[in-house]
This record gives C-alpha cells, structure tokens and sequence, in this order.
C-alpha cells in the first residue's frame, strides 16, 4: 500500500492524513526509513490527523515536534483529532525566545 499519512517529526503523536480515509482502512506512513500501519476508527477527512497512541483527557498533542494543544477528552488509536477534541494551549513566546547575551 502507498504512503497515505504523513509524519512531521519523529516525536509527533499524530499523523496527518493525506487522502480521506474511511473507518477501517489502513493507515500508512513512515517513520524516517520504518514503514508503519494503523487502522482508522472512524473517517478521516484529507490533511486531518490521526492519533497514533491511545491519548488521555489533558494529555499533549504534538505535531511538528511541538505542542499544538491537549486534549478535551480521551482519544483513541486511530481516531480522528480535531476541534472537536483538543484545545489550543496559549505559549509563553517571550520566554522561548533567545536573549540577545546567550547568541
């Protein structure tokens, strides 16, 4: 089966879909030189994510190697991460940057 998921960085939880995928249909993408399969729960639109672990209510959500929010609710293995269960978590930019002394 052809690659049909994408993902972004080796620490990711997620992996982004890059066709619809109906529930129950294989997933597939690579982990640098390691193919790697899971099943779809339920429908996933094109360019959505698919969680990859079995995520708890409050746990992060990474994607590009960096939080992009937590979870509302339980989200299983190879189901659907969207609006509807995460939320954004407001970043402390100002503390991530590089003071000027430390370059």
């Amino acid at each position: 089966m052809e690659v049909n998921a994408l993902l972004m960085d080796p620490k990711d939880n997620v992996v982004t879909c890059v066709a619809k995928v109906a529930a129950g249909e294989e997933i597939v993408y690579r982990d640098e030189e390691k193919v790697c399969r899971l099943v779809a729960k339920e429908e996933i639109p094109f360019c959505h994510k698919i969680a990859l672990a079995d995520l708890k209510e409050g746990e992060e959500v990474i994607k590009y190697g960096e939080l992009i929010g937590k979870t509302s609710q339980p989200i299983a293995r190879g189901e659907w991460v969207s609006h509807n269960n995460i939320y954004s978590v407001p970043r402390d930019y100002e503390s991530e940057l590089i003071k000027q002394e430390e370059m």
